[in-house]
């Protein structure tokens, strides 16, 4: 048997690390000690310590971490992004790291798909009318389901889970994505497109790309500029990934467009902000990511992890530093 610890945000761990995902995972760990937050490890936990099972809150892998835990082979990140919690000095250990990230992308893909549909029904823009009105909104003529052209900005784990959802509907998908596989793509029924043209001509836009600095901002004035009438875009990705100034003015003009923001910069808005008074943009409070118990999704993939790693088999979903850099 491996000698394992829980080190992470204990408000979290219930919902990550149930007890189905627990009772799997300790059927390869020796865990003696109580879950732990990363200010409470001391240097006598770490010293037999092989495999790590974390999430939000895990600890930053170090030198002083690592000089503390010399067996250390196996990192579980039941969350996403490993970032905050990879080192060179891990890289250089051989520390082997799985992450969560692809479970993550399944209920954001929910919430996407519940978006577009609703957005292709003009459900928010009554809801947003009757209540201005207190009063019925009148029907106008929304497109519906049926043959509406879905526009996807990235095919990165959440924007495949939203096509794969998207594709037990009849709709056209497209999408921009500079580093898709083709071959991929034509699997997932998606026709990949410039990111001109996928604006210009989706009746749904949603976003799912990462944010980095070449994609901070992309959606600016003239992309928001170009969309279709009665257009939605729907972002639940990254806020930084909207101009948000530049949304506000082209929606003041364009008030056959919507937005539907799950997430925003910075998060949540400044009170007073327009985002939440203008009759065409819906703010929600970041929902999309896994919610409550949404997150054994996560404790249940780290827990398969642990089985193959101890039967020897390749992980699913293990980062790499070339790969992370890749992402990057």
């Amino acid at each position: 048997m491996l000698n394992g610890l829980y080190v992470m945000d204990p408000n979290r761990f219930d919902d990550v690390y149930g007890p189905e995902a627990r009772a799997a995972i300790e059927r390869h760990l020796v865990i003696d000690s109580p879950l732990l937050t990363r200010d409470q490890i001391t240097p006598d936990v770490l010293a037999g310590l092989d495999v790590l099972v974390t999430g939000w809150g895990a600890p930053k892998l170090d030198a002083e971490f690592l000089a503390a835990a010399p067996k250390l082979s196996l990192v579980l990140y039941g969350a996403g992004s490993i970032k905050p919690m990879v080192t060179p000095e891990m890289w250089a250990r051989g520390v082997r790291v799985t992450s969560a990230a692809t479970a993550n992308a399944e209920p954001v893909a929910e919430f996407a798909l519940s978006q577009i549909l609703y957005a292709l029904k003009h459900g928010w823009r009554y809801v947003l009318a009757a209540r201005a009105a207190a009063a019925s909104a009148p029907r106008g003529p929304e497109l519906g389901a049926y043959g509406a052209t879905v526009g996807l900005v990235s095919l990165g784990a959440t924007g495949r889970a939203t096509a794969r959802l998207l594709s037990h509907h009849k709709l056209d998908v497209q999408a921009y994505d500079p580093y898709a596989d083709p071959a991929q793509a034509e699997r997932l029924g998606v026709r990949l497109v410039g990111l001109e043209e996928l604006f210009a001509t989706s009746d749904v836009v949603s976003l799912h790309s990462p944010l980095t600095p070449e994609t901070e901002r992309l959606v600016g004035t003239e992309l928001l500029e170009s969309m279709k009438h009665d257009a939605t875009l729907i972002n639940s990705a990254r806020g930084g990934l909207v101009d948000e100034a530049a949304l506000v003015d082209v929606l003041s003009r364009r008030t056959d467009l919507f937005a539907v923001l799950d997430v925003t910069d910075p998060e949540p808005p400044v009170d007073g902000s327009p985002l939440f008074t203008m009759p065409n943009i819906v703010v929600t409070p970041h929902l999309a990511g896994s919610l409550g118990h949404e997150r054994r999704r996560h404790g249940e993939t780290m827990a398969d992890e642990l089985a193959r790693y101890v039967a020897e088999e390749p992980l699913l979903y293990e980062i790499t530093e070339s790969g992370l850099a890749r992402r990057a």
